[in-house]
């Protein structure tokens, strides 16, 4: 299992994410999404798997509105690419696999 937490230090879901997996001896990495972000072959990967760019945004960030309007799904990209705080947390990736939110129902089927 190759598990990589994209998360916000301050985000409580993300420290439950963490907890969850340390709570099982499952070893992950931990990548700061406001300071690092994600790339562009990592963001498509996360939507593919989630179902689509609506999963990915933090509906309770002050400028998520602003990405209902853009009118092409590649801005909205660009947009989240530019600005990582819009994304929802914790982003939980196993290979091709992954998750957006605290989803351990999910988490105990890569086990």
């Amino acid at each position: 299992m190759n598990i990589q937490i994209f998360g916000k230090s301050k985000c409580f879901d993300t420290r439950k994410a963490e907890r969850y997996f340390k709570e099982r001896g499952i070893r992950f990495q931990r990548i700061d999404l406001p300071r690092f972000g994600m790339s562009r072959g990592e963001l498509a990967g996360v939507k593919a798997a989630v179902g689509g760019l609506d999963a990915l945004i933090d509906e309770k960030s002050p400028d998520a509105l602003l990405l209902r309007y853009l009118a092409h799904e590649a801005d909205r990209e660009a947009k989240l690419l530019e600005n990582p705080k819009l994304l929802r947390t914790p982003i939980v990736r196993n290979g091709r696999q992954a998750t957006v939110g605290y989803r351990p129902e999910i988490w105990k089927t890569w086990e």
